[in-house]
């Protein structure tokens, strides 16, 4: 069972390799509340993963320890079980769904682990993973449904209270629920009326669907950018300190997500891969309830997002926070046409990104054109004055 002695002990244990990462404030990213950023993205391994992975792996005995270990991961407890295991001298390998960013899988190597790469999502690693075990003897390091590894997570609830001792509400990512289970528990023994929120992707909301159903249900499929949190099924246990410790679970779209992320980097200058976005996202999208002036922390876990879509992540929050607007404009095909446009657009103070010019097709009028504009814009409101202007000097928007 879990208990308030062993997150204790992980704490202790666990001062010879993480980092104390800050709480910072973070006023900008609501106009409701009192934001905190619990900044995990910036841990050692760019992720929480590694408290839970070392202090599993420091209880091991001599005998598990000289089987090796093995894990299964989208890339963060990987990385943890890795390094733990190499600092503790013991051999590692980890399987990853194929479609894990490069940039995991890369780094998980790094850190001295043997790689097995399985075709499909976290689940499907997983189960390569068990095959293995059954097979080779290895110890097998679960990436969230061990009470080890929950006590591990844990830690940061006693870290949260101890550099904010006046929250009032905590918004936590939930995959396989091992990092909200080990936060929930030890903030609510420790003050009993501090909320905790869970946020998962709106493609993966296996836990939400689970405790909405009073039992544990596993997913058909899973889609979302945040691949940290990308779980088919909870597990035993965290359904069940979910159950108990938590006190709601939201979801965000992929859209919203990105939103998060680009404002954690404008606004912050933190990297955040879409699993720690979610519950910055959850709070500027006010999915939280009954936190208007409230002390919240917004656990970002981690940072490894993979630098190959960060630019596709960038271009989604900001064409959904009204910071890019796409134009389509019926024109009469006639000198001039593309100066007024420009003149309007320069006035309201917007930058033209690109331009397209074509003539009507087929079917359509002669002297008929259709222009097509990628502006940079300040915000919706901006999008509006805009297109306003637009429609007010003649012009037809599609």
């Amino acid at each position: 069972m879990l208990t308030l002695d062993m997150i204790y002990s992980a704490s202790y244990k666990l001062k010879e390799i993480i980092r104390d990462t800050d709480l910072i404030h973070a006023p900008k990213l609501s106009d409701k509340c009192n934001v905190y950023l619990k900044t995990e993205n910036l841990q050692i391994t760019g992720s929480f993963k590694v408290r839970g992975a070392y202090y599993k792996i420091s209880q091991l005995s001599d005998e598990e320890r000289s089987r090796g270990v093995i894990a299964c991961s989208a890339g963060n407890h990987a990385q943890g079980v890795a390094l733990a295991a190499t600092r503790s001298g013991i051999k590692s390998l980890i399987c990853l769904p194929s479609s894990a960013p490069i940039s995991k899988i890369e780094a998980t190597r790094a850190f001295g682990a043997d790689i097995c790469l399985v075709d499909g999502v976290y689940d499907d690693a997983y189960a390569k993973a068990v095959e293995l075990t059954r097979e080779k003897g290895y110890t097998f390091i679960h990436p969230f449904d061990d009470e080890l590894v929950i006590a591990g997570q844990g830690t940061i609830g006693l870290e949260l209270l101890g550099q904010l001792p006046k929250v009032d509400a905590v918004v936590v990512p939930v995959g396989g629920g091992g990092l909200i289970s080990g936060v929930a528990f030890a903030m609510k023994k420790l003050k009993p009326d501090v909320k905790v929120y869970g946020v998962q992707a709106a493609g993966a909301p296996s836990m939400q669907k689970s405790l909405a159903d009073g039992k544990i249900e596993r997913l058909s499929s899973v889609s979302t950018i945040a691949d940290g949190i990308k779980v088919m099924e909870p597990g035993e246990h965290t359904f069940e300190y979910c159950q108990q410790y938590v006190d709601g679970i939201v979801t965000v779209n992929d859209d919203e997500i990105s939103s998060a992320i680009l404002a954690l980097m404008e606004q912050h200058k933190l990297v955040s891969e879409g699993a720690g976005a979610v519950p910055v996202a959850a709070v500027m999208f006010d999915k939280i309830p009954d936190i208007k002036g409230k002390n919240v922390i917004c656990l970002v876990s981690g940072g490894n997002i993979d630098v190959t879509i960060l630019n596709r992540v960038i271009e989604r929050g900001l064409l959904t926070s009204g910071r890019t607007c796409l134009l389509n404009l019926r024109l009469v095909d006639r000198p001039g046409q593309l100066r007024d446009v420009s003149k309007i657009i320069a006035d309201l103070g917007a930058n033209v990104i690109s331009v397209h010019h074509e003539h009507s097709s087929e079917g359509s009028e002669i002297e008929g054109c259709y222009l097509r504009i990628v502006l940079e814009t300040k915000n919706f409101d901006h999008i509006r004055q805009i297109k306003k202007a637009l429609t007010a000097n003649g012009f037809a928007l599609e």
